[in-house]
């Protein structure tokens, strides 16, 4: 069992800037497909972003140019830096790290985007 644990979530004003943070336990990081979801209320959730192994990103074109996914394989931790925020990135993010067949989603973390 993989254990993940976002954090970084918060308020910030439109056309701001926010990271999170995911932290998967494990010793073979490096191998996880690693991404972000999110879920706005009464949304399904979507992906918004994905990297693999070897930090190949894939984005939506609803975040691409705004969102950054990057990976640190030596602290075991994956960042997504989200510029030129909209309200309607409002949701809760969820990380979820993909090996060996399986999902293993961490809690999620809020993020609201608001004046």
């Amino acid at each position: 069992q993989v254990q993940v644990v976002e954090s970084g979530g918060g308020l910030v004003q439109p056309g701001g800037s926010l990271r999170l943070s995911c932290a998967a336990s494990g010793k073979v990081f490096s191998s996880y497909v690693m991404e972000w979801h999110r879920q706005a209320p009464g949304q399904q959730r979507e992906l918004v972003a994905h990297i693999t192994g070897d930090a190949s990103p894939y984005y939506p074109e609803s975040v691409k140019g705004r969102f950054t996914i990057s990976r640190d394989n030596a602290k075991n931790t994956v960042y997504l830096q989200m510029n030129s925020l909209k309200p309607e990135d409002t949701a809760v993010y969820y990380c979820n790290a993909y090996w060996n067949t399986r999902n293993n989603w961490g809690q999620g973390t809020q993020v609201t985007v608001s004046s």
